[in-house]
């Protein structure tokens, strides 16, 4: 299964393409009693950064219920695959999708993004503020019981963001993001860095959602129908 990585929402002209995949190996490569590396990566080259898990890593992440493998799978673009694994692996995604699990994900991601990049200084880069409030909204939509977090930003934003000043001020660095112009480093941005510290304080104090509820079991039959069988 062959993905083109969805888009933020937030990419400019020249943003390059993440290519993510799944594979599996001939039967003995299961066998050795020697550790292997479980990943393929290529460096980044011609605008294409490529990478893949093998399978075994795959589902041992999805039954952590994996952000980032999560997103994979709700990728808009799909460049090849096998429909009928599609169709099992994603069932098996909804099974094992943990809101406790993907919430603290998002939260530690923007409470360290916040702490890296724009907290207590007095100039930021601008564009850091959407890879704050990209997470900042996915626990808002775990929050509000809306299902697995979407990729595009705008559908965070239209979805959950109902304060109409950062709105305003948040769709205007994506607009000057995405049109290719410079965002520059300024004085940060009062609306944006209040709210962030509020809805932080806020989120953190939430009790957590529910977790998954799969059995490892089909994790297991699943692995050996499709990496044994060869």
């Amino acid at each position: 299964m062959r993905k083109r990585q969805p888009r933020l929402g937030f990419e400019s002209a020249d943003s390059d393409y993440d290519v993510r995949f799944l594979y599996v190996h001939q039967r003995d490569w299961y066998l050795s009693v020697e550790a292997r590396r479980d990943v393929i990566e290529r460096p980044l080259a011609d605008e294409l950064d490529v990478s893949g898990w093998e399978l075994r890593k795959a589902l041992r992440l999805l039954r952590k219920s994996n952000p980032p493998l999560l997103e994979w799978l709700k990728s808009p673009v799909v460049y090849q695959h096998d429909p009928l694994f599609a169709v099992e692996f994603g069932a098996l995604a909804a099974k094992f999708y943990s809101p406790r699990r993907c919430f603290s994900h998002y939260l530690h991601m923007a409470s360290g993004n916040w702490r890296d990049y724009l907290r207590n200084r007095d100039a930021v880069s601008l564009k850091k503020y959407l890879y704050v409030f990209r997470p900042l909204l996915a626990c808002r939509w775990i929050e509000r019981e809306l299902g697995r977090v979407p990729m595009v930003f705008e559908t965070l934003v239209a979805g959950v963001l109902d304060e109409p000043a950062v709105r305003s001020s948040l769709l205007e660095l994506v607009a000057r993001k995405k049109s290719g112009s410079e965002v520059c480093t300024a004085p940060p941005v009062e609306a944006l860095s209040i709210f962030i510290e509020n809805e932080l304080t806020r989120l953190g104090r939430l009790a957590r959602p529910v977790d998954a509820n799969g059995e490892v079991d089909e994790l297991d039959r699943f692995f050996r129908r499709y990496a044994l069988a060869s």
